[in-house]
């Protein structure tokens, strides 16, 4: 890990206050700054310390993160859950920012470096700048985004949905999208067309369980 606690000391240095946070997670440089920041960072980054490539550019949704749904315990007889619908608080990872955070995974192919740069983004809807003038492919890693998290991204050429359709209603990777949709669709032959329509199916909660009724298991 020397070129990890290496470039992570030359970051603190230049950057100074910018860096929110910084530390070596999981084997990779992570820093973590101000959405206002975003641009003058990353442009530094690149120009700097010769991040050309950005691999990879996701949103995340901290709803309710550290929080656990099922008080889960698990017995001789399987696995209890749902005991309760009350929220158990973790003590440990309690959320205190934003609800969404932009992520970047820049590479240095000249120094074989690598780092990750989280920005949370705050507002309704959520707005960051784009960096498609720095990186051009992050267009479409930002349309993602956009499309799965509803996160705007200020300066983009071309923020249009990528991957659901046309007349997709909502934000399918926030985590208050429900699990089966709002709107199901089908062909209907008399109109020779897809048609959409209220899903029908009823809203469930699904609790996983181990039911053991089988003479393996048997006294």
């Amino acid at each position: 890990m020397a070129y990890q606690e290496t470039l992570l000391t030359q970051l603190q240095e230049k950057f100074g206050a910018l860096l929110l946070k910084s530390a070596i997670d999981r084997k990779e440089v992570t820093i973590e700054i101000a959405a206002a920041d975003v641009l003058a960072v990353c442009k530094t980054l690149r120009d700097e310390f010769a991040f050309e490539e950005l691999m990879d550019l996701c949103g995340i949704d901290y709803l309710d993160y550290g929080k656990a749904d099922w008080d889960t315990e698990a017995s001789s007889t399987g696995f209890s859950r749902g005991v309760s619908s009350e929220i158990h608080v973790e003590e440990i990872s309690t959320h205190t920012h934003a609800r969404f955070a932009v992520v970047y995974h820049l590479l240095s192919v000249k120094n074989n470096q690598r780092v990750r740069v989280r920005a949370f983004v705050g507002g309704e809807p959520p707005c960051i700048d784009s960096v498609v003038d720095l990186w051009s492919g992050a267009n479409w890693y930002e349309r993602e985004a956009f499309d799965l998290y509803g996160i705007l991204f200020d300066g983009h050429p071309d923020l249009r949905r990528l991957l659901t359709d046309y007349g997709f209603v909502g934000h399918p990777f926030r985590k208050d999208f429900p699990l089966m949709g709002h709107v199901e669709m089908r062909y209907d032959p008399e109109k020779k067309r897809v048609v959409y329509e209220p899903i029908k199916t009823e809203m469930r909660v699904l609790v996983p369980r181990v039911i053991r009724h089988d003479n393996r298991y048997s006294d």
